[in-house]
C-alpha cells in the first residue's frame, strides 16, 4: 500500500471541513478577476474542483442531493449547462419549470455554500438534441448556425440576454453575491471557426464581445479553445490536458480544465465503456503540477436524456459510470478516490497558488515538478512516472521514492508522499438489481393497436419524391410514414415460386420497419458513425395494386458540427429488385406522408389520450403496439428500474413521463443491447396504480418485463500490506503541515451508504486473494481466522477500520505466493444485523 493511501484516510476528515468552510460564499458581491495562476475571489487566489451535474437530467428532488454529495466528494463548484430547446421550445414560448427550473439549482448550489460555473452557449452539444438548439431557428429564413449570420446573431443575443437577466434578476451572479464565479459563451466553437474562416473568425469576436457587454461582473470562458478574444478566458477540454494542452497563448490568463471526460457517453451499439478512477486521478494530479488551477469532470453525475432529449443515436443512460451513477449512488472507488486527491491538492494549496514553479528530470519518463516558497519553507512536489508498464524508483533531494507506472505522487513537503494517483485506498462497490414483487402482481398487460398501416390514398401530404423528416416531423415526433402504390402485370412478377422480389430502400437514417401490402417485411437501421444505411427484405407481391409503407424513425437529431441545420433524415431511395422486367424504380413513384404515429396524436400514453382509446387483452410479439400496465411502487427508497430485455425497440412511459428510447434489439459487438434498464424516478411514482406504458415498432414480450430496485450495497476493500514508500500520518495546523509519528501499518475503511450499516461480511481473506469486490476467491495463502476478526470489528457498524497486518489475522508471511493483501466484501443494509452483530457492540 502506498504512503498516499494511509495519509488520504487520516487527513481525510480534518480536511473536509476545514476545505469546507474556506468556499463560504459571501452575501454581498464578490469580485472574481484572474491572473496567469487562478482565478482571484475578493483578491486572493484559489483552486477549484468543480463536478458536471444537468438540471433536466436529474429531477429536482434529487438536486439536494447531489449537490451534498459532490461537496462530499471534495468538489466546490459545481457546472451546468443551459438547454436552449427545453427553455424556448417554440419561438417566444418559454419553459423554466420542474426540471428547467435552473434559478432553483443554482440557488441549492448556493445554500451548500458552493460556487457555479453556467455555460449558456447557447449551442452546447452535450450529446443533446440537436446540440441544444430549437428546432424552430432551422426555420428563419436565411439562417446559418453558429457563423456570421445576423438571423442566427439575433435570436442567439435574444436567448443569451434573457439568461444573463433571469440569473441577474434571481442575484445569482458572484458579483451579486450569488455562486456563479464564470459564464461560457459558444462551446468548443475552435474546429468550426476552421471550416466557417473568416466568417467564423467574426462570429466568435462578436459572441465575446456580445457576452461581455451583458455586464455580469464575473469573466467568460469559451472551451477547447486555444486562443479566445478580450478578456474572455480560452479552457480546454478533453482527458489530459495536462499533457495535451499548452494554455492560452495570453499569459495573463490561467490553466482552467472545463471538461475531464470521467468516463464515455454511449450511443446505442456501443459497448461498456470505462475509464478507471487512477487514470482520472493521474490526469488531474498532473494538471496541477502543470500550473493548472480548476478541472472539472464531465460528468459527475450525468444522469438521464428524459424523453427525446439525447442527441443522434444517445442513449437514455447518461454517463453512468461517473463518480455518481445515474441513479445518484456513489460509484467506487472513482468517487472516494478523487475525494482523497482533491484533500490532498488542497494541502499544497499555498505552494500551487503562490510558489516558485520549476522542473527537474529524474530519469527517462520521469520527472519533479515543483512549487516553493524558500523564505517560508513552503514546498510541493508532483514525481510523475509516464512509464505505461513500469514501476520505477527516483531520488529526489537525496531521498528514493517509489514511482508506479502511470502515476503521480504528490509530496506535499517536498519530502513525504500524501497522495499517488495510482494506489487506491477507496473502498470499492457493486450495484446490483433485486427483483421487486410489484413484477408478478397484477401483471396484466393491455394494448392498443397502431398497426393500421396507412396507404398512399388516405394519405394528404404528397409529392412526386419522399420528402427530408426533419423538416416534416419539425422534431415533434421520431416518426414518418412514407407510403406510396404500384400495380404489376402477370408478366412482372418471377415465374419461379422460391425467387422472391426484393425491396431495397436507402434512408438518411436512423431506423426503419416495411410493410408491403400491410404485411410486415422486416426493419432495418444506421449506426451513429454511419447513419444513412439500406433495408434489403424479401417480399410477396401480387398482379394488381401493391402497397407499401415504411415508418422512418429518428433517434434524435445531430448536436455537433457546422451547418447543422442542414442535416436531414429519412428515407431517400425505394427500389424493388428481382422482377422479370429488372429494378423497379419507386423513388419518383408518387409518395404519401404521415407525420407521426395514431397513439401519439391520440395521446395514449396521458390520462385524457389513453381513456378515448380501446384497449384490449395485450398479446406478444405485435409490430406498432402500445401496451400498457399498472403496478405499485416498489417498498423502500431505492432506485426503481424497468428491464426492457423482453422488447424490441420503441419508447417507454410511467404516469405519462417519457423515459427515453429503448432499442434492446440492437447488440453491440458483445452481443448484447447497449442498455436495457431505465431508471423510473421516485417522484414520477405514487403509492399504487402507476401506468407503465410501451410503444413497440417490432415486438416483444411484455409480460416478461421486470421491475427492479437497485443498490449500492455490496462494498469491499482489497488493500497490501506492502508499502512501497515511507509513511508518516499528518495533520493540518495553522495553514501549515506538520508530520507526526503514527501507526504505520495500512489501514482499511469499510463505510455504508447513509441509513444503513454492515450485516453481513460476504467475504474476507488475508493471504493473496484473487478478483474483483463481488467476485473475490481466496488464494493459496488464506489466514483462516480473516472472517472471524473482520465480522467482530465491523458487523452492526456504519463504518470500521481494518488493520492490514499478518499478525491481525494469523497469516503467514513466509507462504509462497503471499502479497500480504485483505480483501473484504460487506453487505449494508437498513435492516438489524444477525446475531453476529452482539459481537461487535
Amino acid at each position: 500500500m502506498s504512503a498516499a493511501a494511509v495519509l488520504a484516510v487520516a487527513v481525510a476528515a480534518a480536511l473536509l471541513a476545514a476545505a469546507a468552510s474556506g468556499y463560504e460564499l459571501t452575501k454581498n458581491g464578490t469580485a472574481i478577476t484572474y491572473d496567469r495562476r487562478s482565478l482571484i475571489i475578493d483578491g486572493r487566489r484559489e483552486i477549484f474542483f468543480s463536478g458536471s451535474i444537468h438540471y433536466p437530467r436529474s429531477p429536482p428532488d434529487v438536486w439536494p442531493d447531489l449537490i451534498s454529495k459532490a461537496k462530499e466528494g471534495g468538489l466546490n463548484v459545481i457546472e451546468t449547462y443551459v438547454f436552449w430547446n427545453g427553455h424556448e421550445p417554440e419561438k417566444g414560448v418559454y419553459n423554466f419549470e420542474e426540471r428547467y427550473d435552473l434559478v432553483k439549482f443554482f440557488k441549492l448550489i448556493q445554500e451548500k455554500d458552493m460556487y457555479a460555473i453556467v455555460r449558456i452557449g447557447p449551442f452546447v452539444q452535450a450529446e443533446w438534441n440537436h446540440g441544444g438548439l430549437p428546432y424552430w431557428l432551422r426555420e428563419i429564413p436565411d439562417i446559418i448556425f453558429r457563423t456570421n449570420n445576423e438571423p442566427f446573431k439575433k435570436y442567439m443575443k435574444e436567448f443569451v440576454t434573457l439568461i444573463v437577466n433571469k440569473l441577474k434578476e434571481a442575484k445569482l451572479f458572484a458579483s451579486q453575491g450569488g455562486p456563479i464565479i464564470l459564464s461560457q459563451i459558444e462551446n468548443e466553437y475552435q474546429h468550426l471557426e476552421v471550416a466557417f474562416k473568416e466568417e467564423g473568425t467574426k462570429y466568435i469576436n462578436w459572441a465575446a464581445k456580445m457576452a461581455i457587454s451583458t455586464d455580469t461582473g464575473v469573466p467568460w470562458i469559451m472551451c477547447k479553445q486555444t486562443k479566445a478574444p478580450g478578456e474572455v478566458i480560452p479552457t480546454c477540454n478533453g482527458r489530459h490536458c495536462g499533457d495535451t494542452w499548452p494554455g492560452p497563448t495570453d499569459k495573463n490568463k490561467p490553466l482552467l480544465w472545463t471538461e475531464n471526460w470521467t468516463a464515455q457517453y454511449r450511443v446505442f451499439g456501443d459497448p461498456p465503456s470505462q475509464r478507471s478512477a487512477e487514470d482520472i486521478a493521474f490526469s488531474v494530479a498532473r494538471f496541477f503540477s502543470v500550473g493548472g488551477t480548476m478541472a472539472n469532470y464531465y460528468m459527475y453525475h450525468g444522469g438521464t436524456n428524459f424523453g427525446r432529449n439525447g442527441a443522434s443515436f444517445v442513449m437514455p443512460r447518461y454517463y453512468d459510470e461517473a463518480p455518481l451513477d445515474e441513479f445518484g449512488l456513489y460509484k467506487e472507488p472513482k468517487w472516494g478516490h478523487l475525494r482523497d486527491l482533491h484533500h490532498a491538492l488542497r494541502l499544497c494549496k499555498k505552494a500551487l497558488l503562490w510558489g516558485n514553479p520549476s522542473v527537474q528530470p529524474l530519469g527517462n519518463l520521469y520527472e519533479a515538478r515543483i512549487f516553493e516558497i524558500p523564505e517560508q519553507k513552503v514546498c510541493v512536489a508532483f514525481l510523475s512516472n509516464h512509464n505505461t508498464k513500469e514501476d520505477g524508483t527516483v531520488t529526489f533531494r537525496g531521498q528514493k521514492y517509489f514511482v508506479a507506472r502511470r502515476s503521480v505522487s504528490i509530496l506535499a513537503d517536498c519530502k513525504t508522499v500524501v497522495f499517488s494517483t495510482q494506489h487506491v485506498n477507496s473502498q470499492h462497490n457493486q450495484r446490483t438489481f433485486h427483483f421487486a414483487d410489484q413484477t408478478v402482481q397484477n401483471n396484466v398487460w393491455e394494448m392498443f393497436s397502431d398497426e393500421k398501416v396507412p396507404r398512399y390514398s388516405q394519405t394528404k401530404i404528397r409529392t412526386q419524391r419522399p420528402l427530408e423528416q426533419y423538416n416534416m416531423t419539425k422534431d415533434k415526433t421520431d416518426y414518418l410514414w412514407y407510403t406510396t402504390s404500384f400495380r404489376l402485370e402477370a408478366d412482372d412478377l418471377p415465374f419461379r415460386k422460391d425467387i422472391k422480389p426484393v425491396l431495397e430502400v436507402s434512408s438518411h437514417g436512423h431506423a426503419m420497419i416495411a410493410f408491403v401490402n400491410d404485411v410486415f417485411v422486416g426493419c432495418g437501421h444506421g449506426t451513429k458513425i454511419n447513419k444513412a444505411f439500406t433495408l434489403d427484405k424479401v417480399m410477396d407481391l401480387k398482379v394488381g395494386v401493391n402497397h407499401i409503407s415504411v415508418l422512418s424513425s429518428t433517434l434524435g437529431m445531430m448536436d455537433s458540427g457546422s451547418y447543422l441545420e442542414h442535416r436531414q433524415a429519412g428515407v431517400h431511395t425505394v427500389t424493388i429488385q428481382g422482377l422479370n422486367t429488372g429494378t423497379l424504380d419507386l423513388t419518383t413513384n408518387g409518395w404519401g406522408h404521415v407525420v407521426g404515429l395514431d397513439g401519439e396524436r391520440r395521446s395514449v400514453h396521458t390520462d385524457a389520450g389513453m381513456s378515448a382509446v380501446k384497449w384490449n387483452p395485450g398479446k406478444n410479439d405485435r409490430p406498432m403496439t402500445w401496451y400498457r400496465r399498472h403496478f405499485d411502487a416498489p417498498s423502500g427508497d431505492d432506485p426503481v428500474v424497468i428491464d426492457l430485455t423482453p422488447m424490441g425497440k420503441g419508447l417507454v412511459f410511467v404516469n405519462g413521463e417519457g423515459l427515453g428510447r429503448y432499442w434492446v434489439s440492437y447488440h453491440h459487438a458483445l452481443g448484447k443491447p447497449s442498455q436495457y434498464l431505465y431508471h423510473v424516478p421516485r417522484s414520477l411514482l405514487k403509492p399504487t396504480a402507476n401506468i407503465l406504458m410501451i410503444f413497440e415498432e417490432e415486438g416483444g414480450k411484455p409480460e416478461a418485463i421486470m421491475i427492479l430496485t437497485v443498490k449500492r450495497d455490496n462494498i469491499c476493500t482489497f488493500i497490501s500490506e506492502k508499502n512501497p514508500a515511507h509513511i508518516r500520518s499528518w495533520e493540518r495546523k495553522e495553514s501549515q503541515l506538520t508530520a507526526t509519528a503514527g501507526d504505520l501499518r495500512p489501514k482499511a475503511v469499510l463505510s455504508c451508504p447513509p441509513k444503513k450499516t454492515i450485516q453481513s461480511i460476504v467475504f474476507a481473506s488475508y493471504g493473496n486473494p484473487l478478483g474483483i469486490c463481488g467476485n473475490y476467491t481466496f488464494g493459496s495463502c488464506h489466514a483462516a481466522r480473516t472472517k472471524e476478526v473482520v465480522e467482530k470489528a465491523c458487523v452492526g457498524k456504519k463504518t470500521c477500520s481494518l488493520t492490514v497486518s499478518h499478525d491481525a489475522y494469523g497469516g503467514d508471511v513466509n507462504c509462497p505466493g503471499t502479497t500480504a493483501t485483505l480483501a473484504v466484501q460487506a453487505k449494508c443494509s437498513k435492516r438489524p444485523p444477525p446475531a453476529a452483530a452482539a459481537v461487535a457492540q
